[in-house]
């Protein structure tokens, strides 16, 4: 199985970091911002975390939400997922390194529905496949920060780039995209993957029962 260097985890968070994005997108690993930096070393912390442990499946998700990757740095987390961490699978927590932000306006914002379930899930099943999303970035409503909106077509093809070099970087077994437009994204460079609901508004237990039966035999 192939395992990624820190040569290409520097690659890759540094072309994140450089990503030019729209006034309603905010960049959470851009340059000159603190908080930024936080989030920069999260997601290096959870590349080196996945690289040793050698993940055989990559679960493709939408886009950071305000509530979740914005704030911590890492795929679908939420800042309880992270800071608490995962018993289960020996994932997260402040005493492997994780650290907190403290954005201003985000002070009260802590945990997140999808990473609750994403995890919670993953937990029972003690799985734990690479998660990435098909926008890495966080798409909100243009003067709103504290809101989410569906990425566009033009950032859709950005974050292809990036799943692109993900797949480059790991061997992965299987590929499973979670809503529409993660199942866009990996297919439209011709990726085979299975697609599952999303398990907000209302698709949690048809999202807990499809990952279930997937991933049934380990991830």
């Amino acid at each position: 199985m192939t395992v990624p260097s820190e040569r290409q985890f520097d690659a890759l968070i540094a072309a994140l970091a450089q990503s030019a994005t729209a006034a309603d997108t905010f960049n959470e690993y851009a340059p000159g911002d603190a908080n930024n930096a936080i989030r920069r070393s999260n997601l290096r912390l959870y590349l080196r975390t996945m690289a040793a442990r050698r993940p055989k499946t990559l679960l493709v998700m939408e886009a950071p939400g305000y509530r979740g990757c914005r704030l911590t740095g890492v795929p679908v987390t939420s800042r309880k997922v992270l800071l608490e961490g995962l018993p289960a699978l020996n994932m997260f927590g402040r005493e492997a390194g994780y650290r907190d932000v403290a954005d201003e306006g985000f002070e009260r914002v802590y945990g997140e529905q999808s990473a609750t379930i994403v995890w919670s899930t993953l937990s029972d099943l003690g799985a734990l496949p690479f998660i990435w999303n098909s926008f890495p970035f966080h798409p909100h409503r243009l003067g709103r920060p504290l809101s989410n909106r569906k990425p566009r077509a033009a950032e859709i093809k950005l974050g292809a780039v990036f799943l692109r070099r993900i797949l480059a970087m790991w061997s992965f077994e299987r590929v499973i995209a979670v809503g529409n437009v993660a199942y866009e994204t990996v297919c439209a460079d011709g990726t085979a993957c299975q697609k599952l609901r999303h398990p907000a508004q209302g698709g949690k237990n048809d999202f807990v029962a499809g990952l279930s039966a997937l991933l049934s035999v380990g991830a």
